[in-house]
């Protein structure tokens, strides 16, 4: 299959992660795939958990990779709707899987072909997007820590099916793809067909269409850079209160896109240009769409912040000879020294707390301090903390107690807060 021999302007693909469901089309990239690039490419299977047969379908995408000779990665994931949906939360944990499992440079091959282009540009429309959503999947972008490329984007499904049996190959039937409880599959099992009845090349319309919002969408792009940074993480509501309603749109879509939030629908807009009359001193708020979150706090956006809390009864002895990983996924970790003179205890957050922090003579309360150092309400839920055996306050999170600060230095050592999924 041509499509797959080279990627975007005929450069030769490094290493490659191939999604991998066992499905029709991702049997016909993965086998692609494999015979245009042998000994470069390597697999993934995202166990869902979602249906009895899904154990079922990982041993067979096992056995399959077997025979072609393809290294294959089984990534288990608990799919957690957050009132996004079910496909939106089964995407949301697919793509974290993804990329937590692409390598620096590699790039991530996925089987999204014509027809799946105009089901997107459908339901994108149906949204009421604009250019930016319209111009539904790209073909090749930026991705985790590498790329992400969709080689079978210009051919239609029927093509992958003729591949498919000219090679004898066998795939899995997800029988989920049967009902039109969803609204992808709504489109693909109903509507698509009484559209084709009319107009056969109705796939080929919509995804034309999803081409050239791209092309404008490229050349709008180019003027964005200047009414917003959006590398900036808050975004300050005051920056965009200053442009128009046109540049802020575009601004804050090209912002969010940075930052890796999906394409946004206009009620994300509608919720925006609410918050952005609102007075500046107003309260947190917040909005959620396609498995992401966006927070405004303290007149900024906050994008993708979400951080889980720590269990309030959370009960730990800690020496500090090993990195503690918190029930949360936190991780503290006490470098330059053996460990803590004596046990110390791990507790979350129960009100009341006060510590004394370096050069003051006082103790203040721990809320105070977390609302000075500007930490987001809904991150400090999340925050661990340091106690010894009397019942002072250490720790809490990076910030430290006078008396342990005192305690590092002198011993050289560090105590530092990590968290994975933000470093």
């Amino acid at each position: 299959m041509q499509a797959v021999a080279s990627g975007p302007d005929g450069t030769t693909p490094p290493q490659l992660l191939a999604g991998y469901s066992g499905g029709l089309d991702s049997s016909v990239l993965l086998h692609a795939l494999a015979k245009a690039h042998p000994g470069r490419v390597r697999a993934i299977h995202v166990h869902h958990g979602l249906h009895p047969d899904a154990d079922a379908w990982a041993t067979y995408c096992r056995d399959t990779c077997d025979a072609l000779g393809v290294p294959l990665t089984i990534a288990s994931v608990e799919v957690i709707d957050v009132n996004a949906g079910p496909e939106a939360a089964a995407r949301a944990a697919r793509h974290a899987a993804f990329e937590a499992a692409l390598g620096d440079g590699e790039w991530l091959a996925l089987a999204h072909h014509r027809d799946d282009q105009a089901e997107t540009f459908l339901l994108r429309a149906l949204r009421g997007s604009g250019p930016d959503g319209l111009a539904a999947m790209r073909p090749w972008r930026r991705y985790a820590r590498g790329w992400l490329w969709r080689p079978l984007l210009g051919l239609s499904r029927d093509s992958l099916l003729g591949y498919a049996e000219a090679h004898a190959l066998g795939w899995i039937e997800d029988p989920s793809n049967a009902s039109s409880r969803f609204d992808r599959n709504f489109l693909r099992n109903e509507v698509m067909p009484m559209l084709r009845q009319r107009w056969p090349r109705a796939d080929a319309a919509f995804a034309r269409a999803a081409a050239l919002q791209q092309q404008a969408n490229a050349t709008l792009q180019a003027g964005d850079a200047d009414h917003l940074d959006v590398t900036s993480s808050p975004l300050p509501l005051a920056r965009l209160r200053t442009l128009s309603p046109t540049q802020r749109a575009r601004g804050f879509r090209a912002w969010a896109s940075h930052h890796g939030l999906p394409p946004a629908p206009a009620r994300a807009m509608d919720w925006l240009e609410t918050e952005l009359a609102k007075p500046p001193g107003d309260g947190a708020s917040e909005y959620r769409w396609a498995g992401t979150v966006l927070r405004r706090w303290r007149d900024a956006l906050y994008p993708n912040d979400d951080a889980p809390p720590m269990p309030v009864d959370l009960e730990l002895i800690w020496d500090g000879r090993d990195a503690l990983v918190l029930p949360n996924g936190l991780h503290w970790q006490l470098a330059g020294v053996a460990g803590f003179d004596k046990p110390l205890h791990v507790r979350a957050r129960r009100g009341g707390e006060r510590i004394r922090l370096p050069d003051r003579h006082h103790r203040h309360l721990l809320k105070h301090v977390l609302q000075s150092r500007d930490l987001p309400p809904w991150r400090r839920a999340g925050i661990p903390l340091l106690f010894d055996a009397d019942g002072d306050l250490l720790a809490a999170g990076d910030i430290h107690s006078k008396a342990l600060a005192a305690w590092l230095r002198a011993h050289g050592a560090s105590l530092v807060l990590i968290d994975p999924a933000r470093d």
